[in-house]
This record gives structure tokens, sequence and C-alpha cells, in this order.
């Protein structure tokens, strides 16, 4: 981790939340028993560990970008900044985002690299990046993005089946040539003033917009809300795994079968409070044309789920590309009119009102 090579080790004593533990070697063997662990943890909490996937050594060279990123000089970087129309890609600032309905401020800083842009280098496909993410671009950014899509696309392939979807139908939706909002992210959350509330939230709590999101991190602060519950409760990190997470996206095209849980980054707790907070994370998402809706109409699995559920609507009206805009823009402080722009920036959240 960029600029730490020793840490308090995460507490025994704080609430946490226990995820299955997902082998990635066992997966793509078609280990019966693994896929139904991932199917198990996809259909109830819609998170969880991923062991042997085999990134290691591109994280720990994203990590190395990231710090180098996140060391220039606020003007510098502000040069490559998001904006407010919603747009994803590039460098946000720590307080650009609000992280409740009260317009309380984010914390963290971060760089967003397209899919898209890593892809088609040395051409842009979106934007232009800090020189720190040019130089990184061949060595260490698209053998990341490479990894993470071999990663991810494996896993949409093993829900694909077990969906009862045609060999296929989700990658037709994920394709790696069509723009998309897929990203690499790695983020810089500093610690809280002393003082400052446990629960305070330095990411405001939200369902992922997207797929499926490969998440990598040392320290704690990563809490999830189980459904039926209003109790936030600490994910763990452990040496080697990855967390995975799905979004909304695929609940939505599931018909609500997949899960896309609520979750926040708070301080990491107790000793680890007071450490810099580093975090990867690569999130896949549909092509921007994607209409998100429940595939009723490939599965009979779906069409099912749809059918016992009549109170939900899945058929949100929407591409992917409207979908995931109109949270990021609403997320936007400057675009704040009052509490209804963060109302407005919400996605499948199961207890809005909890947030």
């Amino acid at each position: 981790m960029p600029g730490l090579t020793s840490f308090p080790a995460f507490p025994d004593d704080v609430p946490t939340h226990p995820l299955l533990v997902v082998d990635y070697e066992l997966i793509k063997t078609g280990d019966q028993d693994e896929i139904d662990k991932l199917w198990d943890a996809a259909t109830h909490l819609g998170f969880w560990y991923l062991k042997n996937h085999g990134a290691d050594l591109e994280v720990a060279e994203m990590f190395e970008m990231g710090a180098e990123t996140m060391a220039l000089p606020l003007e510098e970087k502000m040069k490559y900044e998001q904006g407010d129309s919603g747009m994803s890609c590039g460098y946000k600032a720590a307080g650009a985002n609000a992280t409740d309905e009260t317009g309380a401020l984010d914390t963290p800083e971060f760089i967003n690299i397209s899919k898209d842009d890593a892809l088609a280098w040395p051409k842009q496909a979106h934007r232009d990046y800090p020189s720190t993410v040019n130089a990184r671009m061949e060595s260490t950014i698209i053998p990341f993005v490479h990894k993470s899509l071999e990663v991810n696309n494996t896993l949409l392939a093993v829900l694909n089946a077990k969906l009862g979807l045609p060999e296929g139908a989700l990658a037709k939706r994920h394709t790696q040539t069509e723009y998309s909002g897929s990203e690499a992210r790695c983020i810089k959350t500093p610690p809280m003033p002393p003082g400052t509330p446990q629960d305070r939230a330095a990411l405001g709590a939200h369902t992922d917009f997207g797929s499926l999101s490969f998440l990598h991190n040392r320290l704690g602060g990563l809490q999830v809300m189980v459904p039926g519950t209003q109790t936030w409760q600490y994910v763990k990190p452990i040496p080697g795994h990855a967390i995975c997470n799905l979004g909304d996206a695929m609940s939505i095209l599931s018909g609500g079968i997949l899960k896309s849980n609520m979750h926040r980054v708070v301080s990491p707790p107790k000793e680890q409070g007071k450490y810099t907070r580093w975090s990867l994370v690569f999130f896949t998402r549909p092509g921007d044309s994607v209409e998100l809706r429940a595939l009723v109409d490939e599965s009979p699995i779906i069409a099912q789920a749809v059918a016992e559920d009549p109170e939900k609507n899945y058929n949100t009206g929407v591409t992917m590309k409207d979908w995931f805009a109109r949270r990021i823009k609403n997320q936007r402080i400057k675009n704040r009119t009052g509490p209804e722009t963060w109302r407005a920036s919400r996605g499948m959240e199961h207890q809005p009102s909890a947030i």
C-alpha cells in the first residue's frame, strides 16, 4: 500500500458481517460446489470474498499509480476534474460529492480511468488524464483492466448460466467494444479529524450503479447493511482476498434475483482510523445503450421471479448511460438545490430511509 508498510490489525471487537469466500480458480474449472457458493452469495447479500484471483501484482502497481497521482498538486489534478454534467472518468476532489440529503461532503479523492480509454490507448475514447496516469497506462493500468475484465466476465458467465439466459446474453450487454461506464478507480481517504463520530460517512450509503465491482483494500471502513436490518456492519479486509459485489444493473436485468446491497465507507475502526485508507476497484457496467430492464423474454427463471413479485417494477425505461449519469450528476454538491437532489441520485437501495 502506498506509503504504508505496517498498520494495526483489524480489531476483533467491532460488529462485522461474514462473507462467503469464493475460490476463483475453482470457479474457472467449473467446480459445482464453488459455483453454488457464488450463487448463494449473489442471491442473498450480493457481496463475497474472492480468493486466488491472480491480480495481486497488478493491484500493487495500481496502488503505486494512485499514490503518484494523488501526490500531484491539487491545481494540476483539477485540470482533469470530472465536472458536474454526469461524467465519471477523471479526477474527483474531496468534498465534490454529497454523502446524504443534508449535503454533508464526502472526504475521499480519487482518479477514475475509463475502461474505454485504457483499451483505446494511445487514442482517447472519452478524455485525457494526468501525466502520472499516462506514464503507467501501458505497464500498469491496461494489464489491470484486462485482468479485472477477465475475472468479472468469468463470474458474469457463471451467473448468466444460473439465470437460465442464452449463452453470452450478459456478455453481449457488457461488450468490450461498446462505450460504457466501466472503469478503474483508485481512492485515497484521509483519516477523519479527531473527535469525528465513528459513523460519519466518508462515502455515503449507496448501491453500486453497474453490474459487478472488484474491490481491493487493506484497511477496514467498508460497511454493509444486511437486508431487513438497519444496522451497519464492517466487512473485514482479508489479505489476498478481493471483495466483490453486485450493482443495480445486475439486480434489474435479473428481475431482482441477484442482489444489489446497500453499503458505505466510514473511518477504519479504532487504531486503523489513524491511517490513510487506500482502495482500488474495477467497476464492470453494461454498455451505454443497454436498456435496463428485466430479461423476462430471455429467461423463464427471470420471468417467473418478476411474475412472483408484481409490486416491483424492473423496467426502468432508461439506458445504462442515463441511469449512470443521473446518479453521478445528482451527487455533485454544485448541482445541489436541496434534499431532493440527493434523493434523485438514488438507485435500488432496499431501505432509502436508512440513508
